[in-house]
């Protein structure tokens, strides 16, 4: 073979080459995007999935943050995120979106727990379905019974014990208490504590409804002209309540429970003497990032429960802790 075959031939082969090689690259690209595809479907297939069910009834502005604190870490993890509450404030409804909402088989489910007689066995129902489960907010003594791996939120009876001696120590001896969940534990837990430093005169149902707060608290200090304190126990009623001591002109000790702007500005306007924070999108957030840990860590928690409050809000601090009320506390 000369030297011109020679290279003919290898002119060939390069130019077969060539087109092999852009064949292979065709070919290639293509299984690329194929796989990237299926890389991608696998992923969304395969992302984890949190649901938390609440008692908020979509009036009070303490939910909304909650919420926010479960998104923002399903986010930060990307994890897909569902947020279920209870309009009717109906604690057989609420026993109702757990079981609907552990039936989806979730990687795990959060739960506030304000009634555990109500609520119990449908968290427990969840956890033998082999759904991990984390309670939040409230029912933190009965976490445990009912199988949750643990509870994030504050000691509520605590909290009430530390604002009825705070309040006392501010002049108060005689108090009502506002609450607007009869049903919840928690509230319970919050007046019960805070009437160890000032002794309660009555506790009223003031429902929340907006509507409703202000004229139930008007009727009830008109009915107990003795008192001169009162603790509101959520931001909403708190509104209401302090509408309710300016239109009949009263001077009350007035302190509250939890954080939302029109409480800051009656801080700062010393009409409120102080609330307390909770830090409401810790109880969001911190169950959604738990659960990822123990899913993805073998089992890995927390050696006990978080606590997330109490803390006080007062003229001091109110104007620095404003701009994240509502938003993130």
């Amino acid at each position: 073979m000369d030297e011109a075959s020679t290279i003919g031939v290898k002119a060939v082969t390069l130019s077969e080459m060539a087109n092999h090689g852009r064949i292979f690259m065709k070919i290639t690209n293509k299984l690329v995007v194929a796989l990237s595809a299926l890389a991608l479907m696998a992923g969304t297939a395969s992302a984890e999935r949190y649901v938390m069910v609440t008692h908020g009834e979509g009036k009070d502005p303490f939910w909304p943050v909650v919420q926010k604190g479960g998104e923002d870490a399903a986010r930060h993890i990307g994890a897909d995120f569902e947020y279920v509450y209870t309009p009717s404030a109906d604690m057989g409804d609420m026993a109702k979106s757990i079981a609907a909402a552990a039936a989806t088989q979730p990687d795990g489910l959060v739960v506030s727990l304000p009634d555990p007689e109500a609520l119990g066995q449908a968290i427990k129902d969840a956890v033998a379905s082999g759904v991990p489960v984390i309670t939040m907010n409230s029912g933190l003594e009965s976490s445990a019974a009912v199988g949750a791996l643990m509870h994030v939120g504050q000691p509520e009876y605590l909290a009430g014990q530390s604002a009825g001696a705070r309040a006392k120590a501010e002049g108060a001896t005689s108090a009502l208490c506002m609450m607007h969940e009869q049903y919840n534990t928690a509230l319970n837990d919050r007046c019960n504590g805070y009437g160890e430093g000032v002794p309660l005169a009555s506790t009223v149902d003031t429902t929340s409804d907006p509507a409703t707060i202000t004229s139930r608290a008007a009727a009830a200090l008109q009915a107990n002209p003795g008192v001169d304190s009162v603790l509101s126990v959520g931001p909403h009623t708190c509104v209401g309540v302090q509408q309710a001591i300016d239109e009949l002109g009263m001077s009350v000790h007035h302190s509250c429970f939890d954080l939302s702007p029109p409480v800051m500005d009656m801080i700062n306007a010393g009409k409120v003497a102080f609330t307390i924070d909770q830090q409401q999108r810790l109880q969001g957030y911190m169950p959604i990032i738990v659960l990822h840990l123990y899913n993805n860590g073998a089992g890995l928690l927390p050696g006990a429960n978080i606590p997330s409050g109490p803390g006080f809000v007062d003229k001091s601090n109110a104007s620095s802790v404003a701009a994240l009320a509502g938003v993130d506390r």
